[in-house]
């Protein structure tokens, strides 16, 4: 929508005016106005890996600068579950196999590795983590935080 400010029409001015006093006064405006001027010092990395690499992923994580908190390093969290997925065709799965265009559905004991990252190393400590990471399609989810860790 296009809003053309025309001076000599008061009218158009404070119609102007309240539409926008309107619309930032909704509180929903309001927070999601605060969402994208945040600066986003930490972010929270989850890692999806197999139980039997998760203590290589967790090296990984640390030795890249992941899961600093104050006088600590190497803090994680893990919680131990099931993965599940079908590989299809063009798929080089690390467990499993593509027969016939599709493979059948794996069931895998996984670890989901939690760590607080500075912002500004996130891209590092995502490339370590992949290249140690034996999936070939890693799942790996990034959330910003509202904290300062």
């Amino acid at each position: 929508m296009l809003l053309t400010y025309a001076p000599e029409h008061h009218f158009a001015r404070r119609s102007i005016f309240f539409l926008i006093q309107f619309v930032y006064d909704a509180p929903v405006f309001q927070a999601f106005l605060r969402f994208l001027m945040m600066d986003f010092r930490f972010v929270k990395i989850a890692v999806f890996v197999p139980a039997s690499h998760s203590d290589v992923v967790r090296q990984a994580l640390a030795q890249a600068g992941a899961g600093r908190i104050g006088n600590y390093d190497s803090c994680s969290f893990s919680a131990r579950g099931i993965g599940r997925f079908r590989p299809l065709k063009g798929a080089h799965p690390f467990i499993g196999s593509v027969v016939d265009g599709e493979g059948r559905i794996e069931e895998v004991e996984e670890e989901r590795i939690e760590v607080i990252c500075p912002s500004e190393i996130l891209d590092a400590v995502l490339a370590a983590v992949k290249k140690v990471h034996p999936y070939e399609e890693p799942a790996i989810d990034v959330y910003p935080l509202l904290n300062d860790a």
